[in-house]
């Protein structure tokens, strides 16, 4: 718990329980939850717990830098506490999605390359996961 407050000192929001409850759910967290996620596991400790303190602590997260919103879910935004570099590979099925921490190297096309200044860039790959290939062999 510390470490999770030592970590977001420099976000200006107020240290609520609640908030601090979602900090704490959100540390080492990998399953990319998406605010919903997160509303239904914390409320539960939290009965007072509303939607909208969820959205509003994931967006000053997001804001301040220490959290990554995805838009890989065309339902619903996820969130990424982990924000290095990455890239995600997702379950076209199940909608698991998990991180590749290797580096992927990618050139643009030297004639786009010189007109454009890259600041960074995040790939996507799509697929089936072990556990649905598993389901459907079994069918």
């Amino acid at each position: 718990m510390k470490q999770i407050q030592k970590k977001n000192e420099g976000t200006r929001f107020k240290r609520t329980p609640q908030r601090l409850a979602i900090l704490e759910y959100l540390e080492g967290n990998t399953s990319h939850p998406s605010a919903e996620d997160i509303f239904r596991v914390v409320s539960k400790r939290y009965q007072s717990m509303s939607f909208a303190t969820v959205y509003n602590t994931l967006n000053t997260l997001t804001r301040a830098g220490e959290l990554r919103e995805l838009t890989i879910d065309p339902e619903r935004k996820r969130y990424d506490p982990d924000t290095s570099r990455h890239h995600h590979l997702i379950c076209v099925l199940c909608g698991k999605i998990a991180d590749i921490p290797e580096k992927i190297g990618v050139e643009l096309p030297k004639d786009m390359a010189e007109h454009f200044v890259l600041l960074g860039h995040h790939i996507e790959f799509y697929g089936h996961c072990s556990s649905c290939q598993k389901k459907n062999k079994a069918k």
